[in-house]
């Protein structure tokens, strides 16, 4: 891999006696990979040993978190039991360090790595907002909070700034993870390498800045601000907290990691804090290289209290009937409110507040949709069954050959006639199927539907 001749000299001149050992590291260094454990669903560990990798490292910047490599068709990706996530990107959510019932923004969220790490720390209290505004980014972020299985997740779909009218004051904590330059993927990424330009950090550290100025309107008093990059320009890290701390009432925050380097003040405008936000580099630390700073917020800014509304569509008789037989089959999310949408049947978490005007592509749980006069489980549903409540569906433990004919879109046989059941391959629910007969009739999503491969130890 040959680097651009500007990037070369540009860290050359800012790294000098480290500079040979970087540029050796990002020419010639193994790619990192990671993954982290969902903690929150049944027996993860047990099932990580039997349907994981044989061999784990714990990675240095998360809990529940290991290095090497779990693919995305496995079992245990598509049941939401991992996350595949490149190390030093663990560090981010680390950093931001959330606790259980707070009200938590991901500003800039796909694919979902940092928003799944954030839902963990959440444990099911509180919410998380988790926006992407590139559609189809969205849209796969949304895809990887349903596997995640958290019923206080809300996926968006908006530009930064067109938040703020609904989340002004709002956030105990906002993450931005901003779009960068992105020089910490290029042995990861050659695209990445390929696009980058001599100016390119100067484009991006505008976009930040724009990001940012959004992103304080939306915390409350006393809130947190997480800022990381995947890139080492200085233009978009310490330039960035220098003219943020300047702009805003910041105070820059300790993170308290071992084994990282350190923030370079000379590389910002001098301000000795900026020695207590965290740079990883390929030579130094494990990983592809990140940059985060953790800061409070001091300002005030104005709440918006809009009353919430009950739901998109009108209840009827007949339909509460029916969901009141639904309830008593399937246990449904703590601290949520239950909302129509058309067919569809939204559990929404109790801490959103009224998003009239906001583009969701999730709100909450959905948890089936009616037909005919039934209602039919939903496979978010079944991504929310944790180690407290999965007694509470009604199982079905199923083989791994099943499971492959299952994500496949196959029907498969199997004694009995319970009707609609959980499908578990030993303790990990995969989904709903319908049991007639002794035929299990398939209800995978379509559009997640795949050919996998026999299971090799």
């Amino acid at each position: 891999m040959e680097l651009p001749k500007a990037f070369y000299e540009k860290y050359q001149k800012l790294l000098q006696e480290e500079a040979e050992d970087f540029f050796a590291a990002l020419t010639k260094g193994r790619v990192s990979k990671g993954y982290r454990l969902n903690p929150s669903k049944p027996d993860s560990f047990a099932m990580l040993t039997k349907y994981g990798p044989t061999k784990r490292r714990a990675a240095p910047y998360a809990t529940n978190a290991f290095l090497g490599n779990v693919g995305g068709k496995t079992l245990l990706h598509q049941a939401g039991y991992v996350y595949s996530q490149e190390p030093s990107a663990m560090i981010v959510a680390a950093t931001a360090a959330i606790k259980p019932g707070e009200k938590v923004l991901d500003l800039c969220a796909a694919p979902g790595g940092k928003s799944t790490q954030l839902a963990a720390q959440l444990n099911g209290e509180g919410l998380l907002v988790a926006n992407e505004i590139f559609p189809k980014r969205a849209k796969v972020l949304s895809e990887n909070i349903e596997r995640w299985g958290s019923t206080n997740v809300i996926v968006t779909n908006h530009a930064p700034n067109e938040l703020v009218t609904t989340f002004s004051g709002f956030f105990d904590c906002v993450v931005v993870d901003a779009p960068c330059s992105g020089e910490g993927m290029f042995r990861k990424d050659p695209i990445a390498m390929d696009q980058w330009q001599a100016d390119t950090s100067l484009k991006c550290a505008t976009r930040q800045k724009e990001i940012l100025t959004a992103a304080v309107k939306m915390l409350r008093n006393g809130g947190t601000l997480v800022y990381s990059t995947c890139t080492f320009s200085p233009e978009e890290n310490e330039e960035i907290i220098s003219w943020l701390v300047k702009k805003y009432p910041f105070t820059i925050e300790t993170i308290p990691q071992k084994n990282v380097a350190y923030g370079r003040p000379e590389w910002g405008d001098g301000n000795p804090d900026l020695v207590k936000t965290i740079r990883l580099w390929p030579h130094l630390n494990q990983g592809e290289g990140h940059f985060v700073a953790k800061l409070t917020f001091h300002g005030e800014n104005p709440i918006v209290n809009k009353k919430k509304k009950d739901g998109k569509t009108k209840i009827s008789k007949k339909t509460s009937t029916l969901l009141n037989d639904f309830k008593q089959k399937f246990p449904l999310p703590q601290n949520s409110t239950l909302q129509m949408f058309g067919d569809y049947v939204w559990a929404v978490p109790q801490a959103a507040p009224d998003l009239t005007g906001i583009k969701v592509l999730r709100n909450g749980v959905e948890l089936g949709v009616l037909k005919k006069g039934r209602m039919e489980p939903s496979f978010n549903l079944a991504m929310t069954a944790t180690q407290q409540t999965i007694s509470a569906f009604p199982i079905l433990k199923i083989s791994y050959t099943d499971w492959l004919h299952y994500v496949a879109g196959e029907t498969f046989t199997k004694e009995g006639n319970a009707g609609w059941v959980l499908l578990c391959v030993d303790e990990v629910p995969i989904g709903f199927g319908k049991q007639v007969q002794g035929i299990v009739k398939n209800f995978y999503p379509k559009g997640l539907r795949f050919k996998g491969e026999p299971l090799a130890k």
